[in-house]
């Protein structure tokens, strides 16, 4: 028709055609349109992704995965593939699936991070782009049972240096995408989109309280952020968007982090730990430098209250020869929701599996 286009402006002009897969009369359009509900499409996925943003969106995640893989490559990383079913917690006891595997309790695994680790006397610098799975029972906009989990390991590291390896990755892919034939498709979705500049914002845990307290971000119940708080999702997203650029929210209370972090020399009450913040997500990435003192590293298995029997080739790592060094965990699916300005994980993965939905 006279003013309009084909799509990348390619018209066909076709002699004969013949459909090849019929559908019933109005097609998909019975089944999902934009008054559909959320349950409706999600119940419906596998048409859902037929229709022309998600098809985008797959194809940028497409893009992302490799442009991960390129920059390893490109930095002499080596990827492994560890085991998805353990039997040992990396992130608490509490968001575990577990499942009888031939009359032993085990795992599905909730971060591949102590496999890596075992790597690096190996390997070097070491790599995996997994699954990762969380029993917990949260209905967040950035949650999700399953999520693709891309892994680092770094030896003979500082802190700083672990700095900035997060923002080289997050930069340099993101640089690639934008690069490659699917940086239109980023452009489609989320027009504003531009890569951050280096270097992000540094933050501590401490100033980040401040902060809170200085522009009236508060609790649930009306009260303010305290040294030793956990700061939630809405919040810290709250706080994010507020300095509206990337941080590096860092030096966590040992209290409230995991058993194999290590303590900040200066500081021993804080662990070397960062997670990554950015506009309209929050975390993307958590990371942090690891106990490589055996005597230590009990000492955090005391304190999380975890018995270390199961955990002999994690201790292994210190007892025969060792090396400071530190690593990262960054959900797939919370960088596309950055990448694309998606209001949801779950529309960044291709069947999301959440608290309430496993299927189709």
């Amino acid at each position: 028709p006279e003013g309009k286009s084909a799509p990348g402006g390619h018209e066909l002009d076709a002699d004969y055609w013949e459909i090849v897969g019929r559908s019933p009369a109005g097609g998909v359009d019975n089944v999902l349109n934009v008054e559909s509900n959320s349950d409706v499409m999600y119940q419906n996925r596998h048409l859902w992704i037929r229709g022309e943003n998600m098809s985008k969106i797959l194809k940028v995640r497409h893009a992302t995965i490799k442009a991960f893989r390129d920059h390893y490559y490109d930095r002499d990383y080596v990827e492994v593939t560890p085991p998805t079913m353990v039997q040992c917690q990396v992130e608490g006891g509490s968001t575990l699936f577990k499942f009888d595997y031939f009359g032993e309790e085990a795992y599905l695994t909730q971060s591949s991070q102590l496999y890596l680790e075992t790597c690096i006397p190996a390997l070097g610098n070491v790599y995996c782009i997994a699954q990762s799975y969380r029993a917990e029972s949260s209905h967040t906009r950035r949650h999700l049972s399953e999520f693709t989990h891309i892994e680092g390991e770094l030896p003979f590291i500082t802190f700083d240096q672990l700095l900035e390896a997060l923002e080289d990755l997050v930069c340099d892919t993101a640089q690639r995408i934008m690069d490659s034939k699917y940086g239109q498709l980023v452009l489609d979705l989320h027009p504003e989109f531009k890569v951050p500049q280096r270097p992000f914002k540094r933050m501590d845990y401490r100033e980040a309280i401040a902060y809170c307290k200085e522009h009236d971000i508060k609790k649930e119940d009306g009260t303010y952020f305290e040294f030793g708080d956990d700061i939630p999702e809405a919040p810290e997203r709250k706080m994010t968007d507020m300095i509206g650029e990337p941080i590096l929210l860092c030096r966590f209370p040992k209290a409230m982090k995991a058993f194999y972090m290590q303590p900040d020399l200066a500081d021993p009450i804080v662990t070397e730990s960062v997670d990554l913040l950015l506009p309209n997500v929050g975390e993307i990435i958590g990371g942090s430098m690891r106990i490589y003192d055996e005597n230590e590293l009990y000492a955090g298995f005391m304190r999380e209250g975890i018995s270390p029997d199961n955990y002999y080739w994690y201790v292994d790592q210190r007892k025969y020869g060792t090396t400071p060094h530190g690593g990262y965990g960054l959900g797939l699916e919370r960088y596309l929701m950055w990448l694309l300005n998606s209001n949801n994980v779950r529309e960044t993965c291709l069947y999301p599996r959440t608290a309430d939905r496993c299927k189709p």
